[in-house]
This record gives C-alpha cells, structure tokens and sequence, in this order.
C-alpha cells in the first residue's frame, strides 16, 4: 500500500488526468463514520450522535467524472440516550420504519485549492435536496478518504418537530470515509 497524500487542487486534477484513481470503490465501513451534532434546551444543550451503520460505493470515469454513494442506515443513530433515539426514530424525525436509509448522492466533485466542493442530492425521508460542501480528500493507490462537515437545516428535509422551540433547525453532519478499490 502506498503512502495517503492530501489531494491539493493540482494533485487532485494530476490523479484524475493520469487514470490512477479510474475505477470502482466500495465504502469500508469499519474506517468510516457519520456523526450527528444540534443544540437542545434553546441551544444550551450539545445533542451528539453517531450512526452505525454506513455503507457506499464510488466510481471514477475514465474522463474524470465522479458519482457515489454515501447510505446511512436512519435507525443506526446512538445519542448514548435510549429515548432519545427512539424519539428521533418515530415520525417526529427519520420515521427509520418508513425511510431506513438516508442517502447523499454524489454528482460532482471538483478541486479548489487545498480542498475539493463535493455537489450531490441528499435525500432524508421523503426530502431530496442538492447540497454542496468543501471536503478534504486524501489518497493513496488503494484507498481515497473524504472528510467534511456538512451543515443541514432540517426543516428543508421536513424534520420540523420543535417542542417549545428548544430543538435547534441547524444540525452538522461530519463526515469521515474511506474508499478502497473493488
């Protein structure tokens, strides 16, 4: 395995005109992570929770286009508070019965200095919206990882159960995964 070199604008456009990074890729799991962070109690509160079970795949055209997959499985959020998660399940929020699976679909992604903006769809129950956001990327010849923080307001996705006001709309998603060649 070859050493993991952050992909700056110009490596990034060197790696994707030489064909070293043309192929399929599977998302390894036990390498990646989804994690979700809001303020309860009128933004006194951190609510901080990570999601289990993270699944993808990838694939890098000959021409440089770029398309994936990032799938998270909406019951997998652990806030470390049983109720809590179980409330975040239930129609309030994910309704994970009806919608397992959030998705982000990766549309594009292009270099920008020391980092690259990814541009896809995120789709959340019955909710898909483009989101764009700046990621590092890192990548050796057998593997690519994708970190950035992906700021969401719920209410665009219908997640707009807010008791008393004391649920912030504003939530962050961070995202780390890691790529491996199928």
């Amino acid at each position: 395995m070859s050493m993991s070199v952050r992909m700056t604008e110009p490596r990034l456009r060197a790696r994707l005109a030489d064909g070293s990074l043309t192929g399929t890729w599977r998302l390894d799991p036990a390498r990646s992570s989804v994690t979700l962070s809001t303020k309860s109690m009128w933004g006194l509160a951190p609510v901080k929770g990570v999601f289990a079970d993270v699944t993808g795949d990838g694939v890098l055209a000959d021409d440089g286009r770029v398309g994936g997959r990032i799938v998270v499985a909406s019951a997998s959020l652990d806030t470390r508070n049983k109720k809590r998660d179980a409330h975040l399940q239930s129609a309030d929020f994910l309704q994970s019965d009806v919608h397992p699976h959030i998705v982000f679909t990766v549309e594009r992604i292009t270099p920008a200095g020391e980092q690259a903006t990814v541009a896809g769809t995120l789709r959340i129950r019955d909710h898909t919206r483009p989101v764009t956001f700046p990621a590092t990327i890192t990548a050796s010849d057998d593997e690519v990882r994708l970190d950035a923080e992906v700021h969401v307001d719920r209410s665009e996705f219908g997640l707009t159960w807010n008791q008393l006001g004391m649920a912030s709309m504003k939530n962050t998603i961070t995202v780390s995964v890691v790529f491996v060649r199928h």
